[in-house]
């Protein structure tokens, strides 16, 4: 049995209360790798905060043992740069909240369930702004 959301499923919502938008197809980001901030029973990190990352993030997220820039072929992992969007776990979010470098959150695809951990009002302070 998959683990994949399936089009019998109800379509996960957003902190907006709307329907999940994708947060990256290149790269191709998600736990199920599936472009959007899903999660589910296996996924303990819970990756539900759709970011735009910058390369100050990047760093910090190096410099507390998840290294994101360098590639992973084995793992179809292509590294990031600044910029590339991603879906990022829930609690490096909110470490990088606290230390100041914090990246933009897309909160039309930033899963509903993070509210559980962020209030909406912090998310909308690091809303992405339209480009």
């Amino acid at each position: 049995m998959s683990n994949l959301p399936s089009d019998t499923q109800p379509r996960a919502r957003n902190v907006l209360g709307g329907e999940l938008k994708p947060c990256s197809l290149q790269p191709l980001t998600g736990w199920y790798r599936d472009g959007c901030c899903n999660t589910g029973s296996g996924d303990y990190g819970l990756h539900l905060v759709c970011a735009r990352v910058t390369q100050q993030f990047l760093e910090f997220s190096k410099q507390r043992g998840n290294d994101l820039i360098t590639p992973r072929p084995e793992y179809g992992f292509p590294g990031l740069k600044d910029g590339d969007r991603w879906c990022l776990c829930v609690s490096r979010w909110l470490e990088a909240l606290e230390a100041g470098c914090a990246p933009p959150v897309d909160l039309e695809a930033t899963h509903i369930a993070t509210l559980e951990f962020v209030d909406l009002k912090v998310l909308k302070q690091h809303a992405l702004q339209p480009e």
